[in-house]
């Protein structure tokens, strides 16, 4: 039986091009499980992998995908069964191996989390990735000291994937969120997502001479690097932390290790490619918990397969706004 895919293929002179294809089962890859997926998502290293791969992508034909949601069809391990909802984010899927943007994916047991008891494929997948990564990050603010009433928590690229899912989780946990973006017009989307206050991107862009400035916030969840985390680190209260997550910015730092020696800032990497099969239960458990549906809900943007070569070209120019959830059977 066929399925649709939506497949990146290279040409000789090396450009890209993405299309829908009917292909049969037996192209998928060697796996234990094989899952019928029922959405997948975009993120920032999708809009790679559906262009010029970013240097993500060994080998082509490729099926992007980076996360996606379903249920089980086939299985060779004892630890899931034809009929399990489950979900898959991180672990190279949809770069080095077949990934999510396909009616069917074929994958090894060990990258695969059962879906959380409260939360549908569909919500797995307005999570994805980027709210995954979110909760991991302020799961690592947690553990380094941060409670509510420590004072604002900062969140860099707030109307983003991950800086939506960071800003709605902070505010119901009961943090005061400043959420910093560079679209004033999301800034009425960011209050309704609980972000206490707004920064402008360009206030806090620069860095400044200065090492150290007054000490202003309690925590970050940093998705840009670059220039603006360098900025925030010198405007970290003492002990303070920030996790960081992405760099939308910029892959530089451009930083002094003074905030480091005088006010005691930690500076948390988050990766949640290879992360560990125990704190991803974690992470998707709290996440059913502590994210508020009612605000995923709001994040949300649908899309179908055709859709995605469009999305991904916008998603590297910084137009996406929030989550897209892929419906791969429309």
């Amino acid at each position: 039986m066929g399925f649709n895919a939506l497949i990146v293929e290279k040409a000789e002179d090396g450009s890209t091009s993405a299309g829908i294809q009917s292909i049969d089962e037996s192209r998928l890859p060697e796996g234990d499980v094989t899952v019928a997926v029922e959405y997948s998502t975009v993120n920032y290293k999708d809009g790679l992998c559906l262009g010029s791969g970013g240097g993500l992508v060994r080998n082509y034909p490729h099926v992007p995908g980076i996360d996606f949601a379903g249920t089980v069809e086939a299985s060779d391990d004892a630890r899931y069964k034809p009929g399990d909802k489950v979900v898959l984010t991180g672990w190279r899927v949809g770069e080095a191996w077949w990934g999510g943007y396909a009616q069917k994916a074929r994958v090894k047991a060990d990258w695969l989390v059962p879906l959380p008891e409260g939360l549908s494929t569909r919500d797995a997948m307005a999570v994805g990735t980027a709210g995954f990564t979110a909760m991991l990050a302020v799961m690592a603010l947690e553990d380094h000291g941060l409670t509510p009433g420590n004072g604002p928590v900062l969140v860099t690229g707030a109307a983003g994937g991950v800086g939506s899912v960071a800003t709605a989780i902070l505010a119901k946990l009961g943090h005061e969120v400043a959420a910093v973006t560079g679209r004033p017009e999301t800034e009425d989307y960011l209050k309704g997502l609980g972000a206490s206050s707004i920064v402008a991107r360009a206030d806090i862009n620069e860095t400044v001479k200065r090492p150290l400035e007054a000490e202003t916030w309690a925590g970050c969840v940093d998705a840009v690097g670059g220039a603006m985390l360098a900025r925030v680190l010198g405007q970290m209260k003492y002990g303070a932390s920030v996790s960081a997550v992405g760099l939308a910015g910029g892959a530089g730092l451009p930083a002094t290790v003074i905030p480091f020696l005088l006010r005691g800032v930690n500076l948390l990497g988050i990766d949640s490619v290879m992360r560990p099969y125990e704190d991803r239960v974690r992470a998707w458990s709290r996440i059913a918990k502590d994210l508020p549906m009612d605000k995923l809900a709001e994040m949300v943007q649908p899309a179908t397969l055709g859709e995605l070569p469009d999305l991904g070209r916008a998603i590297l120019k910084g137009e996406v706004r929030g989550r897209v959830v892929v419906d791969v059977n429309a």
